[in-house]
Order: structure tokens, then C-alpha cells, then sequence
């Protein structure tokens, strides 16, 4: 993969996110050319600015809303893969502002796809959404690629939307131009860096660190936990296999192995014995809104594709956030750590 990917002009929507800043990371460690368009980052501290990447490559911080900004962008970039990330991504954000959800969640894809397709370098475009796109009936086997896309919240929904759109845009431009379309449903992502409110990690540490017991809000919601790179290093595979065969482009679930699936108390659990210090956690009862209390994905697709399988299990990914935000605490160089993450997980 790192072959491919040396001296490949890739672009990222909401390069600045969490997500995006490892994604970022992987591809830098990988020798592409980065380039990123999103919001400024929007926490207090922010893996973006941790780790630096403004110095390592070109954002234009811009609103995926804004058509003409974006398309101006990726004509100046000429970029040869896109990958969209910039998303609305928290479920209680989405019902507390359900029309900017649905706007940057639903119009931002419709930008991104409408500019990458007159974008004439571009050969290959990932969109990445997640699982809580399908219609959930608290069933207890994986969802598949081919089950109903039907979010409940508007959160869920409005990737849901997304999923549609790419769809369309797929079958009415991309195919014809010959330019590969792909989606992919990652499920619930952690690891270090995650400054994020309302998510059951990012708030562990903040509890944790301070000394304070850890409060979690649904201990019996069963969630696919995975390291924030499980999905990540899927993304860049898809978008590379599909960039070398047009046959390859598609819908693909990443997540992680079904005894990986665990309930968020056993996660607190887990993150308490890794932390030590006497961590402890509380149930809460904090009247929230309706969250899905069960959900996993069937990943047998991916795995007959491409030979991809999980590297980290949910142990190792708490191990890894641990460690990381232990190190963040000791002011260590948090660049040089995350990409020695990578190379671990890389060459594992």
C-alpha cells in the first residue's frame, strides 16, 4: 500500500477531525501528497493541531456547504483519489440541530460528488458514512451491505441520505465517466486523540485523568468498538484497489470481529483496568434521547474482496488510547508516537 500511495495527491474532507488527522498521519508516514479541506478543528485540544499537520500539508479550511469554495479547491489541488470525511458526527448533536445535520451530512456529500466528477484528474472516491445507516432491528447477527439503509435520528438518517446520494451520482455520473464510487460503514471508532464530547472514550480519559469517576450513559448498548486505524487503513484500501480495477468499487462494512461487539459498560470496564489509578465508572441516568442499543456489522464482504482482517481487537485498541493519552499527559512528542502507532499497526 505504501507503494501506491507515495507521491499520490489524495484529498480529505475533514482532514482536521479526529479521524481525519490519523488519516492524515498514515498518508504522510505513506510519502502522498496531502491535501485537506474542512472547518477548523472543533475541540479544545485537537489531534490536528497536536500533532501538527498544518506544516505537513496544504488545508483550505472552507464548508463542505460551500459549492464554490470546494470546487475552486479541487481544481487548484487536481487531486488523483478523494476521500470524504467532513460529516455532522455525534448523534445527540443531531437531534439538538437536525437541519445542520441533514445539511452538511446530506448537501456536503452532494458538493463533494458533483466536484470530484468534474474534476478531471480524479480517479477514485471514497465516501465514508457508517453503521448506524442501516434500519435497526436490534437483531442479533451483522448487518450486511445489501440490508435497508434507514438511520432512526437524524444523525443516522442523514448519512443514510448520504448513502443515497452516492448511490444516485454513482449510477446517473460515475459510472459512465468511468471514475470508481465507493462507500464504506465503519462502526464505532477509538483511540488516542479523540477530544470529542458526548463519546464514551474521549469522556473515560477526561474522567480518568482528572481523577473523577467515569459516568456512562447506556452500560447495556452493545456497540463494534474498533481502533480508529481498523477503518482507516480499509479506506485507503478501497480507494486503491478500486483505483487499479473499476470492478472493485462498491459498498463495504469494516468493523470488528462479532466477540469485539461489547456492551459500553464492559468497554468502561476494560478502559478502567488499562488506566489504572483507580479508575471506576457509574451508571447515569441522564434522560437522553433514543440511541440504538444494538448494533453490528457483517464484514464477510471486505474479507472476500481484499484478504482484510482485523489487526487490533478491542483490548488492544483500549491498550493503544491508553497509552496514548498517557504520553499526551507526559508532553512526549505526539507525532513521533502516532506514527510509531502506525508503523505498529501497520506492521503487525
Amino acid at each position: 500500500m505504501k507503494n501506491f500511495y507515495m507521491n499520490k495527491k489524495v484529498l480529505i474532507t475533514g482532514n482536521t477531525g479526529f479521524k481525519g488527522s490519523w488519516m492524515c498521519a498514515m498518508l504522510i508516514n505513506m510519502g502522498a501528497r496531502v491535501y485537506g479541506y474542512a472547518l477548523e478543528p472543533d475541540t479544545e485540544p485537537a489531534l490536528y493541531k497536536i500533532l501538527e499537520l498544518d506544516s505537513k500539508m496544504k488545508t483550505c479550511i472552507g464548508d463542505i456547504r460551500d459549492l464554490e469554495k470546494l470546487k475552486a479547491f479541487l481544481n487548484e489541488v487536481q487531486p488523483d483519489i478523494v476521500i470524504h470525511m467532513a460529516a455532522q458526527p455525534i448523534v445527540i448533536t443531531g437531534y439538538e440541530e437536525p437541519v445542520y445535520t441533514y445539511d452538511v451530512n446530506v448537501m456536503g456529500t452532494v458538493n463533494i460528488l458533483e466536484c470530484a466528477r468534474k474534476c478531471k484528474s480524479v480517479k477514485s472516491v471514497l465516501n465514508v458514512t457508517t453503521d448506524k445507516v442501516y434500519k435497526n432491528n436490534e437483531w442479533e447477527w451483522g448487518y450486511r451491505e445489501c440490508d435497508a439503509l434507514d438511520g432512526y435520528d437524524p444523525y443516522s438518517n442523514s448519512k443514510s441520505c448520504s448513502e443515497l446520494v452516492t448511490a444516485s451520482y454513482k449510477r446517473s455520473f460515475y459510472d459512465e465517466a468511468g471514475i470508481p464510487l465507493s462507500t464504506s460503514r465503519a462502526g464505532n471508532v477509538i483511540g488516542g486523540g479523540d477530544f470529542s464530547p458526548n463519546r464514551i472514550v474521549p469522556d473515560c480519559v477526561r474522567a480518568a485523568a482528572a481523577g473523577e469517576k467515569i459516568t456512562v450513559r447506556n452500560p447495556n448498548s452493545i456497540r463494534p468498538y474498533q481502533h480508529v486505524l481498523e477503518p482507516i487503513k480499509v479506506y485507503l484500501m478501497i480507494a486503491m484497489e478500486q483505483y487499479k480495477d473499476f470492478e472493485k468499487r462498491g459498498n463495504y462494512n469494516v468493523g470488528p470481529e462479532y466477540s469485539d461487539c461489547i456492551k459500553t459498560g464492559v468497554l468502561a470496564e476494560k478502559f478502567c483496568k488499562a488506566w489504572g489509578d483507580a479508575a471506576s465508572w457509574e451508571t447515569k441516568d441522564v434522560n437522553g434521547p433514543h440511541e440504538a442499543n444494538f448494533l453490528k456489522l457483517d464484514c464477510s464482504k471486505i474479507k472476500a474482496d481484499f484478504g482484510w482482517h482485523v489487526t487490533w481487537n478491542v483490548d488492544d485498541a483500549i491498550e493503544k488510547t491508553v497509552e496514548w493519552h498517557k504520553a499526551y499527559i507526559k508532553a512526549e512528542n505526539m507525532y513521533d508516537f502516532t506514527i510509531k502507532q502506525i508503523d505498529e499497526f501497520m506492521g503487525a
